[in-house]
Parts: C-alpha cells; sequence; structure tokens
C-alpha cells in the first residue's frame, strides 16, 4: 500500500497560550511544539498498515520550517518519505490549507495514486474538522471521519466509527480518505535507530500559493481562567456551614 499521512505541528498540550499585544497570534517565543494528537496516531496507523503489505508511508505537512521537527518524529517511528509545504508561520483557514495541500497530492501523486490519505479527526490547536473532509472532496474520493478502526483487502477498506448506540461500519473503496480519532492505537515510542535514520532522510520542499478564502482573522482571544477555590475546614461542623453558604441545605 501506499499511504500518505497529514499531520500538524502545534503546541505542546497543557502549554500556556499567550497571545501577541495585538492579538493577531500566539507568542511562540516560550513555547514547545508537537504532532497533534489525533493525528500522532494517524502516522502509527499508516505505519502499521505498510508494515502488513510491505508498503511505504509518506507524511506531509504545512507550516513553518520549523515543522521539519515534526515531520522527522514521524519518519523516527517509520515514515519513509516526509513533504513540508512551507509558511511564513502564519495560521492559514481550512479552505487555503485544504487547496494547498490538495495542489501537492496530485503532484506526489504524478506517478501513482495513495491508496490511503490519512488525517487526524481535528487539530488540537484550531479544531475545525474541516481540511481532512475538504481534501476528500476535492480530490472526489470518500472520505470517512471519526475512524477508530481500519482494516484493508481487495482493494477497499473497513472503517470502524464509534458511536453511541455502538459502532458504525463503512465500506470504502480504495483510493481512499480517512480521519481517525485518538486511541484508534497506541503510538510507539521511536527508537534510537529511528532517531538516527530520521536525520539522515532529506525533507522534501512543495511550494504552494496561498489560496485566498475569504475570511479574515479579526482577533484571537483566550479563554477565561478558572480559578478554584480550596478550603481546608477544621471539624464536621464546618461541613454543614459550607452547605449552607453554597445552599445545598437549608
Amino acid at each position: 500500500m501506499r499511504i500518505l499521512v497529514c499531520i500538524k505541528r502545534v503546541p505542546a498540550p497543557g502549554a500556556r497560550i499567550v497571545l501577541s499585544e495585538d492579538a493577531q497570534a500566539i507568542d511562540t517565543r516560550l513555547l514547545s511544539f508537537t504532532v497533534s494528537p489525533h493525528e500522532e496516531c494517524a502516522v502509527e496507523e499508516g505505519v502499521r498498515l505498510a508494515e502488513v503489505s510491505n508498503g511505504t508511508v509518506t507524511v506531509l505537512t504545512l507550516g513553518p520550517p520549523e515543522a521539519e521537527e515534526q515531520l522527522r518524529a514521524a519518519l523516527a517511528v517509520g515514515a519513509h518519505r516526509a513533504v513540508l509545504i512551507p509558511t511564513d508561520g502564519s495560521d492559514w483557514d481550512p479552505l487555503s490549507t485544504a487547496t494547498a495541500i490538495t495542489t501537492a497530492i496530485r503532484g506526489l501523486e504524478s506517478d501513482s495514486e495513495f491508496d490511503l490519505i490519512l488525517f487526524g479527526n481535528e487539530s488540537a490547536d484550531a479544531g475545525g474538522y474541516q481540511v481532512g473532509i475538504r481534501v476528500g472532496r476535492a480530490l472526489g474520493r470518500p472520505v470517512v471521519s471519526g475512524i477508530k478502526g481500519i482494516e484493508t483487502a481487495d482493494g477497499s477498506a473497513t472503517l470502524r466509527k464509534e458511536s453511541a448506540s455502538g459502532s458504525e461500519i463503512y465500506q470504502v473503496p480504495l483510493p481512499a480518505v480517512v480521519a481517525v480519532r485518538e486511541g484508534i492505537n497506541l503510538p510507539r515510542y521511536p527508537t534510537l535507530k529511528g532517531r538516527l535514520n530520521a536525520k539522515k532522510v532529506e525533507v522534501e520542499v512543495s511550494e504552494q500559493d496561498r489560496v485566498g478564502s475569504g475570511q479574515t482573522l479579526v482577533r484571537l482571544i483566550t479563554p477565561v481562567q478558572e480559578v478554584s477555590d480550596t478550603r481546608i475546614l477544621p471539624d464536621e461542623s464546618a461541613v454543614v456551614d459550607l452547605f449552607e453558604e453554597l445552599q445545598v441545605v437549608k
């Protein structure tokens, strides 16, 4: 199988997000970055499927030059090829991102199509749920999101999606586009050999123009910080007083 996995460079989970003075961007000076968790699972799933089918895995990302670090992280766990769509570091909206990725994919498929294109269900920062679906539509291929299980055989993929009532099963012909959810697998840790090999792989660059989408960033807003109040109660009677204060009992 020939598999492509699209990933995104995002701030590390739990990081304190600080905005620039004009509220137009995130101040990244003190942030560390990683691969978005859903996409980390997408990389693992791609590598697993390639191992079974003796296939290859290409990883692709759109982002600043520093995003090469996330591409090499994917190479270290088993991907074979890495492609960077470079940006100036500004955040691209879903339409612009999907258009650039679609064009890059068509260039990578000049010799043969990818059997499977994997995305994370949504990115950990923007959470837009759009890019994978837009790319699938633009390529004219079946696309399913929210997937927690993938099996391939005889030119088709069987996809499992969890729902409130149980599981939904989809069978789609290949090539297809699939957005996976965190928990579909447990991503492996890179070995020392994998890290060393990843440093030797040349990251390919696919220059793409930013296509206007008509959307304009007004400003970014960080959510209100929740402050918890902790009290140490001296005895049981203080519990009753506290309940009365909270109007739990009267």
